[in-house]
């Protein structure tokens, strides 16, 4: 499976919002923290930062992910893929497709507390170092150029 990452644009903003909030809602409200408004200003700030880039193949859109290099590490976030594609490598594949071509440093990524999502991130070699507020912390040490695990 060939996947493109690209900018996103102003034109995904509201399919990407929706999205978010696909993946996203049932474990926010089971956290009692879903809020519409909260969620599109995150999402807002996100693409202000030029951070978020979209997934995609054969030009259609299957996700999304953010990339924030920082001096020491790497941080991932707003990795969302449409349900109808997850377990399928969209995810580790767009994981690998963000991080290709980019300095060798420890990852670091936030998920939600007790989300679906933590089997992926360890199956991809991420650890779990501790938790901040309803987030758990990953990292994925530095591999000295290694590719990620398979998912």
């Amino acid at each position: 499976m060939t996947l493109a990452l690209r900018p996103a644009t102003e034109a995904d903003f509201e399919p990407l919002l929706d999205l978010s909030v696909r993946v996203l809602r049932a474990d926010l409200e089971r956290l009692g923290r879903f809020l519409p408004e909260r969620r599109r200003a995150r999402m807002r700030a996100v693409f202000e930062a030029g951070e978020l880039r979209v997934i995609e193949r054969d030009g259609v859109r299957l996700g999304c992910i953010g990339i924030a290099p920082a001096a020491d590490h790497i941080a991932l976030h707003s990795a969302y893929i449409e349900p109808g594609f997850q377990g399928c490598g969209v995810g580790a594949g767009g994981v690998a497709a963000a991080l290709a071509g980019l300095p060798d440093l420890p990852i670091r990524i936030e998920v939600l507390r007790d989300s679906r999502a933590h089997r992926f991130w360890e199956r991809l070699g991420f650890i779990r170092l501790g938790e901040d507020g309803v987030d758990w912390l990953y990292e994925r040490p530095a591999r000295l150029g290694a590719a990620p695990p398979p998912a």
